[in-house]
């Protein structure tokens, strides 16, 4: 039997693990807007030290890194994101801890300990994001295991909610048809959203947001004539390239920035078809409440990306594309849940 206390420690540190990964994400994408990833060309410390202050009063800490002269403020917005995230390792950390000591009752130790590997290599690719000069590949597969961190300990949250139990008997074989083909809808519209994400991630890795700033045509184009899709997606390009500010040109970005565009679209399509039909059907009326927080997640992330291009890219809008990117993966899941949970007991 599992005390009371440790069941109420895991859901308050599911809680806040949840919310400090949505925070997380966000400060990692205002960090990356204000060209501040290697403001602390170090890691973790900042020019040998544990805050911008300490390394701004050494009269020794610059001379570490002469070419990199501090920013304060800069270092600041890196190093914010450092202590969230390093926080946010402590909590998964002590939530693994209680899963294997209550023996799996509460949360499985097997998820516990992939939740755990996942923040720690999500670490790593924060230190070599640093280390390696903003690699495309590497700032990508951190914001994607970014994502990753928040869908295991939002579905763990999830997972811990009192839920009614699942049907005794199968429903009528329309209904249980219709149960079947949403929830495989649903998966595809995470398998597309996931595709999406890395299409976003390489977007601002690449620092080709900015290719087309008009919208809904791109350049005053409906299909852009000057695109490198071959230069546009080559994965690696040297280890000491620095790959601040951007080095592809411009007919490579322009197809980066399409494709995301076209990615939304497809995005839209699937999750807005998904949503319809578990709207439509009366057997799927307990999952309904989620298709619309979906629905609702979708139109907010549209609003924000054509309103982000419409304004030219203003940080607030900007850096809000990212979590509201969050908020539509957590909607998914819980859309994903609710199907799951609707399955009959013998299924």
């Amino acid at each position: 039997m599992v005390p009371a206390s440790v069941e109420r420690w895991i859901r308050g540190l599911s809680l806040a693990a949840v919310l400090l990964t949505l925070l997380v994400i966000v400060l990692g994408a205002y960090t990356r807007l204000t060209n501040s990833g290697i403001s602390c060309p170090d890691w973790p410390e900042c020019y040998g030290h544990l805050t911008p202050a300490g390394a701004a009063d050494s009269p020794t800490a610059q001379a570490r890194y002469p070419g990199r002269p501090l920013n304060v403020d800069d270092a600041w917005h890196e190093m914010i994101h450092r202590y969230a995230a390093g926080t946010l390792g402590v909590i998964i950390t002590l939530i693994a801890a209680l899963a294997i000591a209550s023996r799996g009752r509460i949360v499985g130790s097997l998820y516990a300990l992939i939740l755990f590997a996942t923040v720690v290599a999500q670490a790593a690719l924060g230190m070599l994001t640093v280390t390696w000069l903003l690699k495309p590949p590497i700032v990508t597969l951190h914001l994607l295991f970014g994502m990753t961190t928040l869908a295991l300990v939002w579905w763990m949250w999830l997972a811990l909610q009192p839920r009614a139990a699942a049907p005794d008997r199968a429903p009528p074989p329309p209904a249980l048809a219709a149960l079947k083909l949403a929830y495989r809808l649903a998966l595809l519209g995470l398998v597309v959203l996931a595709v999406q994400f890395f299409l976003g991630a390489w977007t601002s890795a690449n620092y080709a947001q900015y290719a087309c700033p008009d919208f809904p045509t791109c350049q005053g184009q409906w299909w852009p004539r000057h695109m490198d899709f071959q230069d546009a997606f080559v994965l690696w390009r040297g280890l000491w390239v620095d790959f601040q500010g951007g080095i592809l040109p411009n007919a490579a970005r322009v197809a980066i920035h399409f494709t995301h565009r076209l990615g939304a679209l497809t995005v839209t399509l699937v999750l807005g078809g998904t949503c319809a039909y578990v709207i439509s059907r009366r057997s799927l009326s307990p999952a309904r409440p989620y298709a619309y927080a979906v629905l609702a997640a979708l139109v907010l992330q549209l609003a924000i990306g054509i309103t982000m291009v419409l304004e030219s890219f203003p940080l607030g809008i900007t850096t809000a594309h990212t979590g509201g990117a969050a908020l539509l993966l957590m909607a998914v899941l819980a859309l994903i849940r609710k199907l799951y949970s609707m399955r009959p007991a013998q299924a």
